[in-house]
């Protein structure tokens, strides 16, 4: 058996809870856009060269137009910022991934990267590989969504209203289950202190940004002692 295919099979059964998610998921992004009146393929190539989960439910709205380039790029760096972070804990282990890397750093969502965090090197499967596998199926799951969206859209007339909550419905199953797996709850009462203080300060548009800047900062300041406590 190649390596490709030992990391595949050893991959997939870890991304079964990303499937589950990111289908239904992508599948109401599919809909918000056939329903906004735009052709399945606009859906497809969004899910391909975007793909940026809950930035790709802000863009329904962008494509309508009144939005300028200015706009457009700072709320996709609020929607966005929080990867610049997730990449950081991850740039010496892309480093040694050649011409993986840049797959692997376009497709490092929060799904992905709480599989990468959490999945253990099955033994005799090559560590790139199966990363590599990890992130292409998650991106396969989201297409697939979104283009079975698309297709119900046209075959079945319902009100979308409210589907959009599918993204922070997935965040929250994600989140339950790191609080369940990981003994130490502090970043995350950390990340939820710096949010509602934020939300407090700067108000529901402007909170995500300073929000995170804030929260980094007091697990780069802390992360000594956050180490610590896991170890123990």
């Amino acid at each position: 058996m190649s390596n490709k295919l030992k990391a595949a099979k050893a991959a997939f059964p870890l991304t079964i809870p990303v499937l589950c998610g990111y289908f239904f998921t992508g599948m109401a992004f599919g809909l918000l856009m056939y329903s906004g009146g735009y052709p399945w393929y606009w859906a497809a190539l969004c899910s391909i060269f975007i793909y940026a989960g809950s930035m790709q439910f802000v863009a329904v709205n962008f494509f309508a137009g009144g939005f300028s380039l200015l706009q457009i790029a700072l709320m996709t760096l609020a929607v966005n910022i929080r990867h610049m972070f997730y990449g950081i804990s991850f740039l010496e282990r892309f480093s040694k991934m050649g011409k993986k890397k840049p797959y692997m750093i376009f497709s490092l969502t929060d799904e992905t990267y709480s599989l990468l965090c959490s999945a253990k090197l099955p033994e005799g499967v090559e560590e790139n590989s199966f990363f590599f596998c990890i992130a292409l199926f998650d991106q396969l799951y989201w297409i697939a969504g979104t283009l079975a969206g698309c297709v119900a859209g046209a075959l079945i007339t319902f009100d979308t209203t409210g589907i959009d909550f599918a993204m922070t419905a997935l965040f929250t199953v994600i989140l339950v289950e790191q609080l369940e797996q990981k003994s130490n709850r502090s970043p995350a009462l950390i990340g939820a202190l710096c949010a509602l203080v934020g939300l407090i300060v700067f108000g529901r548009e402007s909170f995500l940004i300073p929000a995170l800047i804030c929260a980094a900062a007091i697990l780069l300041i802390s992360r000594r002692r956050l180490t610590a406590k896991e170890e123990q």
